[in-house]
């Protein structure tokens, strides 16, 4: 597998130096892609990058992942409008030892692998340096003109760049230079934002080191409709599940448009080209059963969560979405996830005993309505559903009989707004 040709059929090349595609045949490479550590867990933003060091592996070449321990504490302008906020050392180390656990999901790290997955961390060779000895050494090989032509440079002129910023791109220059001189690595890869400061690396390797290194980006990944990719009202689609739920990074895939999925699905699974058009030509022929984006959510969630977590996020959004699963088939852990965020009333099981009139229950003794009457007028426009079935009286007695699973009582009002009353 010629891993460009497979870039460009994915649409992952955004700029590529020219003279790579041809380093690239004629031997196994290694490259590099940087993260900083300025949360502690990945977020699917990263995941471009991190697909383009998996997909270089599985193309017979070796990946580095370089957690930037030294440059994220500097905060790189590329594509910000402000300064970020600088973490202390502690909170750094912390949120690299949860990246490097992610990482392991997605490179091959076995030793017995001529091309095993590695990461680095730019702290360790760049904790020593004394200032006088960067400038002397590395700074006076870039000039500031050089610098200041770049990208992420001019477009934070007008806003304000600290000194500290704008070191940013020597830093991450000499980060290629070190990796070049001592792991043989000849690219670097990552963001369309990064071409400025990956360049320069390339140029500081020509000046210092004699030597020839290269740079390949991919796109910034946005959605069909102009949106920002990986952003929902919540925020943040996180890869590590007590930011964002298995549950609820399944359905950001499941719910992404058809031009989204036919990219996505290709930028994201290690699917081969064949299996991609197969399953786009069968999502062509029927788009309202989703294929497309039910195999993507499906990939995915296995590959960033695992099967199990997969399948209990199928089973939820069955529970919810169709009619072909009943709450009684399910396990307690499905019926909760797919009820995930959906407001939650408490209420003491000995009241049902003697049976709770349905509008007393659900404006009384929870706040599903504000009044009894607007409870009675739901059940008499047909909109009121208890554990999906529809309420046709509006007296009716609500007893223990009705609770699922001995303490779940499940409210529908109209065609989206669930509620959840739990027995205690």
């Amino acid at each position: 597998m010629n891993f460009i040709e497979e870039l460009r059929w994915r649409g992952m090349i955004h700029d590529i130096m020219p003279g790579t595609e041809e380093m690239i045949k004629q031997k196994m490479i290694t490259a590099y892609v940087g993260i900083d550590p300025t949360a502690d867990s990945l977020h699917i933003g990263h995941l471009v990058s991190i697909m383009m060091l998996r997909l270089l592996q599985q193309c017979g070449h070796k990946p580095i992942a370089l957690i930037g321990g030294a440059t994220g504490m500097i905060g790189d302008p590329s594509g910000k409008s402000e300064e970020r906020k600088l973490l202390d050392e502690e909170s750094l180390r912390y949120n690299q030892n949860c990246i490097k656990n992610q990482l392991f999901r997605f490179l091959d790290f076995s030793e017995n692998m001529p091309n095993k997955a590695e990461i680095v961390n730019n702290y360790d060779w760049t904790k020593n340096f004394s200032l006088l000895s960067f400038l002397r050494d590395i700074g006076k090989h870039l000039t500031v003109n050089y610098m200041m032509a770049k990208d992420s440079v001019q477009k934070r002129l007008e806003t304000g760049l600290s000194f500290t910023e704008f070191s940013y791109q020597l830093l991450q220059a000499y980060d290629f230079l070190y990796l070049f001189k001592n792991y043989n690595c000849l690219l670097q890869m990552g963001g369309s934002d990064q071409w400025g400061n990956i360049t320069s690396g390339t140029e500081l390797i020509r000046r210092i080191a004699g030597g020839e290194a290269y740079a390949l980006t991919c796109p910034l990944i946005t959605k069909s409709d102009g949106g920002k990719f990986g952003k929902t009202e919540e925020g943040n689609i996180w890869l590590d599940p007590k930011y964002t739920s298995p549950y609820k990074f399944y359905q950001f895939w499941l719910n992404t448009s058809d031009a989204d999925a036919e990219k996505y699905i290709k930028l994201f699974t290690s699917l081969t080209q064949n299996e991609i058009l197969s399953i786009i030509t069968e999502h062509q022929k029927a788009p309202h059963n989703r294929v497309l984006q039910q195999r993507l959510a499906k990939e995915i969630t296995i590959l960033v969560h695992s099967e199990k977590d997969y399948k209990i996020a199928f089973d939820a959004s069955r529970l919810l979405f169709s009619k072909d699963l009943q709450i009684e088939d399910v396990s307690e852990e499905v019926f909760l996830t797919a009820l995930e965020g959906v407001p939650t009333f408490h209420f003491q099981k000995s009241e049902l005993q003697k049976g709770v009139d349905i509008s007393e229950l659900l404006s009384v003794k929870s706040q599903v309505f504000t009044s009894k009457a607007e409870c009675r007028r739901m059940i008499q426009g047909g909109g009121l559903f208890i554990n999906r079935q529809k309420v046709e009286n509006v007296n009716e007695i609500i007893n223990n009989i009705r609770l699922i699973k001995g303490k779940f009582l499940l409210i529908q009002k109209g065609k989206k707004n669930y509620f959840l009353l739990i027995g205690e």
